[in-house]
């Protein structure tokens, strides 16, 4: 039986992808740093029959993320599919940000994903897998007021391009799941100013779903991305 990993999977796009992974009989391992979201998410998704372990893990603490991965990984599963789907947003004009906000941005972003691939991509090599990465069209645009965020995220789409480069030799493959705008509780968070139209917005269930689309990719193959917009285009 396959098995997905995935981070910011207490709710969002992690959570759906979580439950349609489930409901077609993947065995999960999942990782937030809600840990009652994830108890609760567990055991709704355990009366599949399939496996489900998680572990709370906080990304804004570097530390934790090498103790936690380990954890997680000593269930005894071994992830076919990584999807790096925690993140977070911030907007503001670029040079007033604080050093400490673009700090933690980053480290939510970007090198929270090197973390989570350093621990999990050495239990992979042995069978081979897939490493999702959640990006952004924003990777590739510039918005005023989203500037930080927009770096942050062309820096995942680069890292995501080396590490496909350099793991190919051990059967692993990388890509992004590029989204437009998505109605998500980012849109709720105190570092995200903004008045746009959630309605229009993509639901979690299809960036869900085209997560599912490159797991089920066979391993003779890669979907290096998916690019997935609301029909409005940019917000």
């Amino acid at each position: 039986m396959p098995t997905a990993l995935i981070t910011g999977a207490s709710r969002g796009i992690g959570k759906e992808a979580a439950k349609l992974f489930s409901a077609s009989g993947w065995d999960l391992l999942l990782v937030s740093r809600d840990e009652l979201a994830l108890r609760a998410l567990s055991e709704e998704l355990t009366n599949s029959g399939n496996k489900v372990f998680y572990q709370a893990i906080d990304f804004s603490k570097p530390d934790e993320i090498y103790s936690g991965m380990d954890l997680l990984l000593q269930q005894g599963l071994c992830p076919s599919v990584l999807i790096n789907n925690a993140g977070v947003a911030w907007t503001g004009d670029l040079l007033k940000m604080s050093l400490e906000s673009w700090q933690w941005l980053f480290q939510m972003n970007l090198t929270s994903v090197f973390q989570v691939c350093a621990v999990v991509i050495p239990y992979m090599r042995e069978r081979g897998g897939l490493v999702i990465n959640v990006s952004s069209h924003a990777s590739r645009n510039a918005f005023p007021q989203w500037g930080a965020y927009c770096t942050s995220k062309a820096a995942l789409d680069s890292f995501t391009r080396c590490l496909a480069v350099e793991e190919s030799q051990n059967s692993i493959r990388a890509c992004t799941l590029t989204l437009g705008a998505v109605n998500t509780t980012l849109w709720d968070t105190d570092t995200v100013q903004s008045d746009f139209d959630r309605n229009a917005m993509l639901p979690v269930e299809k960036a869900a779903e085209a997560l599912y689309y490159l797991a089920q990719q066979p391993s003779s193959q890669i979907v290096e991305d998916i690019t997935l917009m609301p029909s409005t285009g940019a917000f």
